[in-house]
């Protein structure tokens, strides 16, 4: 753990969290905020506080001159992370000053290697995906039961909290950005307002199209066998999903399928299993503190743009309802 680093935000993350220099909370006994940003001994900030609370924090962190390190999302919606970014870009960073998205599904070693299998060919060009999230929320979840959450004053309640992460690991993994969505929302639940399912149809320029499917409605805790991900190129296809394995935690496991016709001979099918261990937390904030420390060679992790493309998807694909979205148009406006 770096030094001079301080939490603003005492929710479960902070409480799970290893132990830091000072943690400032709205609803516990902790330091003053104006109090710990003044002290020399800070240099940086970690915020995990509500979603819509965030911006305004990491302002006046960034104007107190500390390093930022934010929770994902990056912003509530499209217009506050382009105002937040163009802030940050024209005024803080000229200072020197860091700020990064904490995503820990881009961060997650396991998804950026199985970008780097798709990157290296082994399955071909990729042409089609499908991503499927598919979770269960009672109201005795810790996840529900934070009350930012059980009253959203937001887009999207959890497809927002949650859904980013989803689209964070496709950007990861996808050789190109996704370009364009139609899509249907609906709320299934009536204590996950505002909506809790998306499924969407998705392409990235002429290249590849794809399915994403999300979900914090499911009606029971079991869920059917499926994959998380599936991409599928020319010559093989990718399949990524956390398994628990006894003794070593949870890890995330690649499976890659591809052909070969070596030789003229009869097309061969080749199996080869990748096994990462889950480690995206750790990572993302390993990058962090090594960029603020002015080390060399450092994996850039949650640049603020990437984590905007994130919000732009679950914004478009909750505001569609069928019709086509240019997601490309959408982080420009």
């Amino acid at each position: 753990m770096a030094k001079g680093i301080a939490i603003l935000g005492a929710g479960i993350f902070a409480k799970e969290a290893l132990p830091l220099k000072a943690v400032y909370s709205r609803s516990e006994k902790t330091t003053d905020l104006d109090a710990l940003l003044a002290r020399t001994d800070i240099t940086a900030v970690i915020v995990v506080l509500p979603i819509t609370l965030q911006p305004s924090i990491i302002l006046k962190a960034l104007a107190a001159g500390k390093h930022v390190l934010s929770e994902k999302p990056v912003a509530p919606d499209v217009k506050q992370g382009l105002d937040l970014i163009a802030t940050y870009e024209q005024v803080y960073k000229p200072k020197g000053l860091i700020w990064r998205i904490a995503e820990n599904f881009e961060a997650e070693p396991g998804y950026r290697t199985a970008g780097e299998v798709i990157r290296s060919g082994k399955i071909g060009d990729v042409i089609f995906f499908k991503a499927v999230a598919t979770n269960y929320i009672d109201k005795e979840s810790k996840w529900y039961k934070t009350p930012w959450r059980t009253v959203p004053d937001y887009q999207g309640g959890f497809l927002l909290d949650g859904g980013v992460h989803t689209i964070a690991a496709l950007r990861t993994m996808l050789p190109g950005p996704l370009t364009h969505l139609s899509a249907f929302s609906s709320l299934n639940k009536d204590y996950l307002k505002p909506h809790d399912t998306i499924q969407a149809v998705v392409k990235s320029g002429d290249s590849f199209h794809g399915i994403v499917e999300l979900t914090w409605a499911f009606p029971t805790p079991t869920r059917p066998q499926t994959d998380a991900f599936v991409i599928t190129g020319s010559t093989g296809w990718l399949s990524v999903n956390q398994v628990s394995k006894p003794g070593s935690g949870p890890v995330y496991r690649i499976v890659v399928k591809s052909v070969h016709k070596p030789n003229g001979q009869p097309e061969v099918e080749k199996e080869e299993v990748i096994e990462v261990p889950s480690k995206g937390v750790a990572a993302e904030l390993s990058s962090f503190f090594d960029k603020i420390a002015g080390k060399a060679d450092v994996v850039e992790l949650g640049e603020p743009l990437g984590a905007l493309e994130d919000v732009a998807f679950i914004q478009a694909a909750l505001n569609s309802n069928g019709e086509l979205v240019d997601l490309v148009k959408l982080v420009q406006s």
